[in-house]
């Protein structure tokens, strides 16, 4: 959507327009899923996330002042909905390792797109196997392009935290990868291992 027909339509919205806030959810909704499905790794609760944001977004429009574009102030939103709905979920998974590493410092169709933007099944799969404090920043830097100060203002931590979080969710990424990558091949080579003994 082009700069001024957004702020156009959170003008609208902000004066009571419900299309122009219909508009604003078409052209943003893709990002918010993929970013929303990213951080809680479900299906279904990203669709939550994405319903709680919108409709925080919605009640708190009154208030957004501009002093960030809208799509950062909703990313924002996004982010606060999934480490609410994450948090909840850890409350009853007791999970130590999870509680430990996490950190709340206080066209066409997005479903599909989360499941198929470009990146590939090994890197989905070591991604989603990160916290979600170490995740939150690497979706926001290497899928939504962020620059460190912009996703420290989203996750409400410093410049130099993104980037302490950013090298060690990568770390752990490039170490599931390789990790599975020997697993693979060491299940390969036992495989033709057995197939040479049997024919033997």
């Amino acid at each position: 959507m082009p700069t001024a027909q957004l702020r156009a339509d959170v003008a609208a919205a902000q004066g009571g327009d419900d299309e122009a806030f219909s508009r604003l959810v078409e052209q943003t909704y893709a990002d918010i899923f993929l970013l929303a499905a990213r951080l809680t790794r479900n299906h279904h609760d990203a669709l939550d996330v994405v319903q709680e944001a919108y409709l925080r977004a919605y009640r708190g429009l009154i208030d957004f002042r501009g002093e960030a574009r809208f799509t950062t102030w909703l990313h924002r939103i996004t982010v606060n909905c999934a480490n609410t709905l994450l948090t909840s979920h850890q409350r009853y998974a007791c999970d130590p390792i999870q509680r430990d590493v996490l950190d709340l410092n206080d066209e066409y169709h997005p479903e599909r797109r989360a499941e198929d933007a470009e990146i590939s099944a090994e890197v989905r799969e070591s991604l989603e196997e990160l916290p979600p404090n170490l995740r939150a920043v690497v979706v926001l830097s290497d899928v939504f392009d962020l620059p460190h100060l912009e996703i420290g203002r989203q996750l409400g931590i410093s410049a130099t935290a993104v980037k302490v979080r950013l090298h060690r969710g990568r770390k752990r990424m490039r170490q599931a990868i390789q990790t599975k990558r020997r697993t693979m091949e060491s299940g390969a080579t036992d495989a033709i291992i057995r197939e040479v003994r049997h024919a033997v």
